[in-house]
């Protein structure tokens, strides 16, 4: 389905029942819509309608020049419009990686458009940041995104057929190939980098206390976030929340445990 929001275009793939709740799914860095395929039909099993879309960067159709136009408060506002042109007042939300941002502000600045939030790998932004200037060690994980933000970053993960792309999403097998070959799409590769290039601290600094229901999953073998941010963001949510730790797992939950996964969501859902 074909859905025009914000002078962009969206490709959004909805599946399901068709009288199911809304889940909305909300993709990372740098994988797609479809990372979340293999948990699907246990959300479809239990009568929910999926909505799932390339975002801003990641679409032929919605890739700004601008590096501003990727500040977090623009793929937020994306996804209300999604939901307006659907027609869909509240959805459940799933969000993984860059996704799970996402999540943490619709929720935060649009409460009423979301009936839950199961947040994946990425914690509330205001208890990452406290972990960046409490955690030595977190700052470390985080090392990363000062390449990420760089002008070498596109030849350095292009090269050698997305070596680098692939050897991250290793844990994944050969569903990694499927991203790191979408990347040489001309232009989708600066657009997904850019979200680390307009990364703005003031933006996450406005995200406040989370009043909707919550269940945050951290993995730990996640090479990313560590067990501090994500002990404290029960620090950040002011209504039912829940910790599902992840043992043995890294980064890529939604394709490394689905099945674990949709349990973890079904229950926040209370289907």
């Amino acid at each position: 389905m074909r859905v025009e929001a914000r002078g962009l275009t969206f490709d959004v793939v909805v599946e399901g029942p068709e009288d199911g709740t809304p889940v909305l799914l909300l993709h990372g860095f740098p994988q797609d819509h479809r990372e979340f395929e293999p948990m699907l039909p246990r959300l479809h099993a239990a009568g929910l309608r999926t909505y799932r879309y390339d975002q801003r960067g990641y679409a032929p159709g919605a890739r700004p020049a601008e590096v501003s136009a990727y500040r977090l408060d623009e793929p937020v506002a994306d996804a209300v419009a999604i939901l307006d042109a659907l027609g869909i007042e509240k959805a459940h939300v799933i969000g993984h990686d860059w996704g799970a941002q996402v999540g943490w502000l619709l929720a935060s600045l649009h409460q009423d458009r979301v009936s839950t939030l199961t947040a994946v790998s990425v914690p509330h932004p205001r208890a990452l940041a406290l972990a960046l200037r409490v955690r030595a060690s977190q700052r470390a994980r985080f090392a990363y995104m000062g390449v990420f933000r760089s002008r070498i970053a596109e030849r350095l993960l292009l090269a050698r057929d997305g070596l680098v792309l692939r050897q991250m999403m290793a844990a994944i097998g050969e569903r990694a190939r499927l991203y790191a070959d979408a990347m040489r799409e001309p232009g989708r590769l600066t657009g997904g980098l850019n979200w680390y290039r307009a990364l703005d601290r003031q933006v996450l600094a406005g995200v406040g206390t989370i009043q909707v229901p919550t269940t945050y999953v951290w993995a730990d073998k996640d090479p990313v976030v560590g067990l501090t941010a994500a002990l404290r963001t029960a620090d950040w949510v002011d209504a039912d929340y829940r910790l599902v730790a992840f043992k043995g797992v890294t980064h890529w939950v939604p394709e490394e445990a689905p099945d674990a996964l949709a349990d973890a969501a079904l229950a926040r859902m209370g289907v």
